[in-house]
């Protein structure tokens, strides 16, 4: 067999290996697994497309969505979110089923601060079309100050928000008692940055200031792994896949430590506890998250 034969049998051994495995890996670009939805003169490629800026002034916000959905896995970005008064934006990474009646979404929202004060990140679960699940949890470091990695990992077994290698939310499988979970239909991977000053910051109290703008947040290394849709349909089923193994199934002994110190810390706000949204406490939160 010659070396160039050789050679192509391997390429076409490994391209059907990884089918079998259903695993999207990390694009070597933003385009190679992204596409502009909103305001394609808002987004800035940096950097041959390896990293990119979103923009936001008084002409528009922008946005960005994966070309493909994915049902169960892992994505992760590095984002440096919006320095200085950012006061009244938003800037958005979620992963939505982009279905009208019976929606499934996993959000990270930042909420932009007056100069100073700690930025909030709000997280918000909808599972079978019902949302309202909002949890906010200030940061502990300053995200415009550099880039941090914000991960949301998503299984059979429950649902994970990760900042860094710190989880802030797990929201388990329990379907057993009746309590819906996401595992039907694949969500895309989106990212918005937008004004919304009624009430982003404190409420809405904190107006946005036009005179700081052009806002920028930036991110690279893009990082999806899980089962495209359309896709070999016995992937999302594999639990030969690694997001699925015993060591994703719950939180290690340090994930646990991590994730009640953020609770008890930097949690400013949790729907469970909202007695006047929620006087007869959501099933999910009797059940535990």
């Amino acid at each position: 067999m010659t070396m160039a034969l050789t050679n192509a049998f391997v390429l076409l051994f490994s391209c059907v290996l990884a089918i079998s495995f259903c695993v999207w890996g990390k694009p070597a670009t933003f385009l190679d697994d992204f596409q502009i939805t909103w305001s394609d003169s808002h987004i800035r490629q940096i950097d041959g497309g390896k990293a990119i800026q979103l923009v936001l002034d008084q002409n528009s916000g922008c946005g960005f969505a994966s070309k493909r959905k994915y049902l169960f896995g892992r994505v992760s970005m590095k984002i440096k979110l919006i320095p200085g008064d950012s006061a009244g934006t938003v800037t958005a990474f979620y992963m939505n089923s982009d279905t009208d009646t019976v929606r499934d979404e996993l959000d990270f929202e930042f909420l932009g601060n007056r100069s100073g004060q700690p930025y909030t990140v709000q997280t918000n679960i909808y599972a079978h079309g019902k949302g309202d699940r909002e949890q906010r949890v200030n940061l502990w470091f300053d995200p415009s100050a550099d880039f941090h990695t914000y991960t949301i990992m998503w299984n059979h077994h429950h649902i994970v928000f990760y900042v860094d290698d710190v989880p802030i939310r797990v929201y388990k499988n329990n379907e057993a008692r009746n309590i819906p979970f996401p595992k039907f239909q694949p969500m895309g991977v989106y990212s918005t940055l937008w004004e919304a000053d009624d009430w982003a910051t404190r409420g809405g109290l904190e107006k946005i200031d036009w005179s700081k703008a052009p806002f920028l947040a930036s991110y690279k290394d893009f990082d999806i792994e899980g089962c495209p849709v359309p896709g070999p349909a016995s992937c999302a089923s594999n639990t030969g896949n690694w997001w699925e193994g015993t060591a994703y199934q719950a939180l290690n002994a340090m994930e646990a430590r991590r994730y009640r110190w953020v609770r008890m810390n930097h949690m400013i706000y949790d729907y469970c506890t909202d007695k006047s949204r929620y006087p007869v406490s959501p099933p999910e939160c009797i059940a535990g998250i």
